[in-house]
């Protein structure tokens, strides 16, 4: 029978049968499953510290040595055990590796958690035919319980971006198909070996009792689970594109060591004419020098600025859109989305047409935003949640600031650098009409439809509101 591996991987947890599958697969002709090669404990199986050689500091040094190691000395398909809590400098290379099967065992996460408070209760972690099952009665913890699921899901997401983005495919299994042969059996042909004629019968299933009698708190538990929302019905969708960390644009302090990371839209030529005060600034940066900037500058502190949606919206459709500068795109506002607006660089005659016009711009602003329309989302009017995202792609900010309390922000940041706060100068004007003399009701629930993510990211009021 061909091969389409030469190795494989199984990803699981704790809990989750993963002894039990392991068990089968080392039944398969030409297959061994080395165990949890990489937990941080042991290497294989409890108690052992080394394999094929290879120690645990000769892991901690090279991991990827040990999986060459383990592929060399192994007669047929080798493979190992890995949980989202070992060393992750291999989870990538092995990701993305085609080679390399990918096996994902999933358990319901309240069974595996009960499970697991058991064995932790109990000592017993594997039950076979000569031993007494232990039994014990455990306490369903909500908080511990939700930070489980919490790390297997973000687990189970990174596994499933990286081969969707390498082009691969997994064999899926769950813990209550583990007994399965034909099951088993079509995980062999997936491998490329041959199937078994019968399951492995050394591993026996330990606490079958409900899930209600292995608690002491039944009732607790499921007045917990009812709070999660386990279809995450609360989400607000995200269907904006992924953002670059924008590094050519950062602004530094030439006499001190400060580093504005602006978000376009926002406080931009107010805050940059503000670092001019400290010996001129620099900028060009690129992810190399940006770093060599960071390492001569010991005590360096980085910062954002965030502008209330409803200031930044309105600055975008003035000077970007009013403007005229983004021409195509409002052609296509014009002809398709039925926008009414002026000539380019020319305001609307009256604070009603203008209001009208921006309160349109806010409705195509949320089908921009949704991914509903063939415009770009351009960065100037892009969620201020998904640039700082984008700005973690390199280095997220030591401190994140807001425009309605810029002044003692600002001057804060200076005195934690030992200096003098330059006098913050005046906001530049874009030429329009101002926000204030067009603002409603009506302009802040649009702005609240478009930018549902960053009111809800941020905790914005209302424009109009004072700060707290």
């Amino acid at each position: 029978m061909g091969r389409r591996f030469d190795s494989f991987v199984m990803f699981a947890e704790m809990r989750t049968g993963s002894n039990f599958l392991e068990a089968n697969l080392n039944a398969m002709p030409g297959v061994a499953c080395h165990g949890e090669v990489f937990n941080p404990s042991f290497i294989g199986k409890l108690n052992q510290t080394s394999l094929f050689g290879v120690s645990i500091a000769d892991r901690e040094a090279d991991p990827m040595a040990l999986i060459r190691t383990l592929r060399a000395q192994t007669d047929g398909l080798a493979g190992f055990r890995y949980f989202h809590d070992h060393d992750p400098r291999v989870l990538q290379p092995v990701l993305d590796d085609p080679l390399c099967a990918k096996i994902i065992l999933t358990r319901n996460p309240v069974e595996s958690y009960v499970s697991w408070k058991i064995a932790q209760a109990t000592g017993q972690w594997k039950l076979t035919g000569a031993r007494p099952p232990k039994t014990a009665q455990v306490r369903f913890d909500a908080a511990e319980f939700e930070a489980h699921v919490s790390a297997l899901q973000a687990f189970q997401v990174q596994l499933m971006h990286a081969l969707q983005i390498s082009g691969q495919t997994a064999f899926y299994i769950d813990y209550d198909d583990i007994n399965d042969l034909d099951v088993l059996n079509g995980l062999a042909s997936f491998l490329g070996v041959a199937g078994l004629e019968s399951l492995d019968a050394s591993l026996k299933k330990q606490n079958p009792e409900e899930i209600a009698q292995k608690v002491v708190n039944p009732e607790e538990m499921e007045r917990a689970l009812a709070r999660m929302d386990r279809f995450n019905l609360s989400r607000t969708p995200n269907f904006e594109p992924r953002r670059a960390p924008m590094v050519p644009q950062f602004i530094a302090a030439r006499r001190a060591g400060l580093l504005f990371m602006p978000v376009p839209g926002g406080p931009v030529a107010q805050v940059s004419a503000w670092m001019q005060g400290f010996g001129g600034v620099e900028g060009g940066f690129t992810q190399k020098t940006l770093r060599q900037w960071k390492r001569s500058r010991a005590g360096h502190r980085s910062f954002t600025v965030l502008r209330h949606p409803v200031a930044r919206a309105h600055e975008a459709f003035c000077a970007q859109i009013l403007s005229g500068s983004f021409a195509q795109i409002r052609e296509q506002m014009a002809k398709i989305h039925k926008l009414d607006l002026p000539a380019p660089g020319q305001d609307y005659a009256a604070a009603a047409a203008h209001r009208a016009g921006f309160i349109g711009f806010l409705h195509w602003l949320r089908l921009n935003l949704s991914g509903q329309t063939s415009a770009r989302v351009d960065v100037h009017w892009a969620s201020q949640s998904a640039i700082l995202q984008g700005f973690a792609g390199f280095q997220g900010p030591d401190l994140v600031l807001r425009e309605d309390g810029l002044d003692a922000g600002l001057a804060f940041l200076a005195a934690q650098m030992g200096q003098a706060a330059p006098a913050l100068p005046p906001a530049p004007a874009h030429g329009f009409m101002p926000l204030r003399d067009i603002y409603s009701a009506e302009v802040e629930a649009a702005t609240r439809e478009a930018y549902a993510r960053d009111y809800l990211a941020f905790g914005f009021a209302d424009w109009d509101q004072p700060p707290r």
